[in-house]
């Protein structure tokens, strides 16, 4: 029976002797819109829940409309009222059906509690993983209703969830899109006892992978464990404890109901003793290994760079040698027992694994971890992730959309669902809707207005820690390929670094962004870095610079003397040093300082804050002097001055000036 020719009915094949009458009518109910293919037996969750479930198959109108192609699981929950638990009983009804039977991303619940429709909604906030649920209660469908009931439900439950707006890590495997060759790979080097890195910047699904090999792992017998490195309970420990916690938690994860063999493994005091933590590690590495049933385990140091020498937030992995000692341990236990224990490390940069020496010290991890970079997506695994939820969605999107989204964004999974979380919301509640390029092209420019936070939060690791990279890029989304270029030659090292994140690329010696959004970021925010050879250009900057920081000195100088003198103080102070008392003795003090009723001028600004420099001084923490150079410079470069033309030295010179206030500025703001 082919797609196009599934018709609505009961299949003579399905056993539906179980149900109830009331049951068999809401089942003929759906049988009129979908294919009733099989009837389950009942699933038993605890000892006295049970669930029954059928299986409907999409008729076209419903394979056309919904993106359905296999048949979907529906439970009767006969409990009044609604618990979450009953969801289970679809993980439940999945295990008994051949994974390539169901469509595991859409569920129908059928439930005896009225209110089953706000209960459900309301989970689902909690819950963003969870699979689409569409809710019904036994009455509403029992009762009376037009045609249209049934399908008018579906829309409701497809078409406004937004599948595409995932933040957090993926633990499950619904959504998980595209990096299934990665997880095969890590799982397959485990079992053949061989150690990992996996790298990449931030949302690029570093973690999401972490969670697919625990539960690849887990199917194949495998223990496992996930050290957060960022957590500050890990990372401020010092080396010896940090093993200490390392075996804490594999002994609580696996033994938690199994007091007598948690007290088997070292204590935390036991492990204060720097001298025995190895001895201590590799003994309960075995006791682990023994009371498993000789399962191999893979320990997983996520975020590696919060235990690097280059990049720890606490010191002594940086100017102690805690760095070497702990990773001395892991490398002797592992090369002694490499049928016991594996490693994975995860980060943004592999550079802990790169440096052949730390403080003259030989590094005992260099070369030994290699260094998986994550793929950006492919145009073919772009379209899988969003054809797959776009239709879901009642988003057709056209195939050149996705080269676009591809192209755009570099192949980043998770700035392509930010697009089309965009694309969702504008397309309002009319579904299904083609997208084409001109409502992609609307979407993305939005976006790019408003994806700063975003970028910022995936360039996070390199401007913290790695400037020289971040440095790179800024150069290069200025436009400055002759430096960039230069630096690339003195830090091969590190251009490797950024074309492995796949961020940039090359082609014929010419170094260009993959991530049109990244570009777009660093150039918008380092745009008054860029070298400008026009008097024109010049001279644009420095109006648009001065306005902005003369509006926000207006606000300054107003709000401090407001505090520090009152309103009529205040008042007074200014029309005294502006020199203006016959002409604003009658304005309000907010009046003096709004542009739109009186002249005030960039230098009687100046003045002000001069003149009352002790208010001042915690705003401007730098020298009056200081304060009145720069001043006296940026006001030296008026708009009405475009007559003249301003050399490279006095532009540079404004540049200086105006960044150290603008930076003032916006610390106090």
């Amino acid at each position: 029976m082919d797609a196009q020719s599934v018709y609505p009915g009961i299949n003579s094949q399905a056993n539906l002797s179980q149900f109830s009458k009331e049951e068999l009518t809401i089942i003929e109910l759906f049988a009129k819109e979908w294919r009733v293919t099989f009837g389950g037996d009942p699933i038993a969750l605890g000892s006295t829940s049970q669930y029954k479930f059928f299986l409907i198959k999409p008729t076209r109108d419903y394979q056309e409309s919904f993106n359905i192609k296999r048949e979907i699981v529906v439970v009767f929950s006969d409990y009044r009222p609604f618990q979450p638990r009953s969801l289970d009983a679809f993980e439940a009804a999945f295990a008994e059906i051949s994974p390539l039977r169901v469509e595991k991303i859409a569920t129908v619940l059928i439930s005896r509690d009225d209110n089953i429709v706000s209960e459900i909604l309301s989970l689902l906030r909690s819950d963003y993983e969870r699979q689409i649920v569409v809710p019904f209660s036994y009455g509403e469908l029992l009762e009376k209703h037009d045609d249209s009931f049934i399908k008018n439900r579906f829309i409701e439950h497809f078409f406004s969830r937004d599948l595409f707006n995932f933040q957090s890590p993926l633990k499950k495997d619904i959504y998980f899109f595209g990096r299934n060759d990665i997880v095969q790979d890590i799982v397959s080097r485990t079992k053949a006892g061989e150690n990992s890195g996996l790298f990449g910047l931030r949302k690029t699904g570093k973690t999401s992978i972490v969670f697919g090999v625990e539960r690849v792992l887990l199917r194949e017998g495998i223990a496992s464990i996930i050290i957060d490195c960022q957590s500050p309970s890990f990372h401020q420990k010092r080396w010896n404890d940090a093993l200490g916690n390392v075996t804490q938690q594999i002994a609580n994860k696996y033994f938690s109901d199994n007091q007598k063999i948690r007290n088997q493994f070292a204590s935390a005091e036991e492990y204060r003793d720097a001298s025995r933590a190895p001895e201590l590690f590799e003994r309960d590495l075995l006791r682990f290994y023994k009371n498993v049933h000789k399962k191999r385990i893979l320990i997983i140091f996520d975020e590696i760079e919060h235990i690097s020498p280059v990049s720890s937030l606490s010191e002594h992995w940086i100017k102690e040698n805690d760095f070497i000692f702990f990773w001395q341990t892991m490398r002797s236990t592992y090369q002694k027992h490499q049928d016991k224990m594996t490693y994975l490390i995860t980060g943004t940069n592999p550079q802990c694994v790169e440096m052949p020496q730390i403080k003259e010290i030989d590094n005992p991890i260099f070369n030994q971890i290699p260094s998986t970079y994550i793929p950006a997506f492919s145009i073919s695994q772009t379209k899988d992730m969003v054809d797959t939820l776009g239709r879901l969605m009642g988003l057709i999107f056209d195939d050149n959309v996705f080269f676009y989204l591809t192209e755009d964004f570099g192949g980043h999974p998770f700035l392509i669902r930010l697009v089309c979380s965009k694309i969702h919301l504008m397309c309002g509640s009319k579904r299904p809707i083609r997208i084409d390029k001109i409502m992609y092209e609307k979407a993305k420019q939005q976006m790019l207005l408003e994806c700063e936070p975003y970028i910022e939060m995936i360039l996070h690791i390199l401007k913290k820690h790695y400037s020289i990279e971040y440095e790179m890029l800024k150069i290069l989304a200025l436009e400055d390929f002759k430096n960039f270029e230069e630096l690339s030659k003195m830090q091969s090292s590190l251009t490797k670094h950024l074309l492995a994140y796949q961020i940039i690329d090359k082609n014929d010696d010419r170094f260009f962004f993959k991530i049109e959004a990244v570009k777009h970021y660093l150039s918008s925010q380092n745009r008054f870095e860029k070298k400008l050879s026009s008097d024109q250009e010049r001279y644009e900057e420095i109006s648009e610079r001065r306005n902005k920081l003369e509006k926000a000195l207006r606000s300054i100088v107003r709000t401090v003397l407001l505090i520090s003198h009152g309103e009529a103080d205040a008042k007074q102070i200014v029309i005294g040093i502006i020199r203006k008392k016959n002409i604003y003795s009658t304005y309000s003090l907010k009046d003096i300082f709004d542009p739109n009723k009186t002249e005030l001028y960039f230098n009687d600004l100046k003045n002000i804050i001069s003149s009352s420099w002790s208010d001042f001084e915690r705003v401007f923490p730098m020298s009056k002097a200081d304060f009145e150079r720069n001043m006296t410079i940026i006001n030296h470069h008026r708009a009405d001055c475009h007559a003249k033309s301003i050399s490279d030295d006095e532009f540079n010179e404004f540049r200086i000036a105006i960044k150290k206030i603008e930076d003032f500025v916006e610390r106090y703001n």
